[in-house]
């Protein structure tokens, strides 16, 4: 599967589980009950899972959790809050290129209808150095080289090759049949 196709069932599944329970409870109980049902659905999912940090080579004693991360391609962060602010936006996206992954949702539960509650978030997997480590660190067979990325000013020094995706985030809802 794919991130897309993980996507698909992380939405699904997160849709079930705000059937099910509805607004108004803790994260915690919303990260329970979406790990259940998604490792229910055969989907490897690896809770409140630490990220390291690197400075100069160094692994810090510091870093964060993902609340969830699906088939090791798929960020979650879930909040139950009464909205979700442009810093809970770049959080997500932070994560995504810290760890680094393509795809993240950011579902906010507390919401009358979810789908007002979910924001698609994608990174060009241009992950940051500092959070890998020197001796393990890899590039990404689907990566493109450094020299593709789009510089500063808009332009790609290209006559027109391929560039890869922007790193982004959706302000629209996805809902799972979209």
């Amino acid at each position: 599967m794919n991130e897309e196709d993980v996507g698909k069932v992380v939405l699904d599944s997160a849709f079930h589980v705000h059937t099910e329970l509805g607004p108004g409870l803790l994260e915690s109980v919303y990260e329970a009950a979406m790990t259940f049902d998604l490792r229910r659905r055969g989907l490897r999912v690896e809770p409140q899972k630490p990220i390291p940090v690197f400075f100069d080579g160094t692994k810090l004693e510091v870093g964060f959790r993902a609340d969830l991360i699906v088939e090791s391609t798929v960020l979650i962060e879930l909040k139950s809050v009464e909205a979700i602010t442009p810093l809970f936006k770049k959080i997500t996206l932070n994560h995504l290129r810290l760890v680094p992954l393509k795809l993240g949702f950011l579902i906010n539960f507390n919401e009358e209808h979810l789908k007002n509650g979910i924001t698609r978030i994608v990174n060009g997997l241009e992950g940051k150095g500092s959070f890998r480590n020197p001796r393990t660190a890899v590039s990404h067979p689907s990566m493109p080289p450094l020299d593709q990325f789009v510089s500063r000013d808009g332009s790609d020094g290209s006559d027109g090759a391929r560039k890869p995706a922007p790193t982004h985030i959706n302000h629209s809802h996805t809902s799972p049949t979209s």
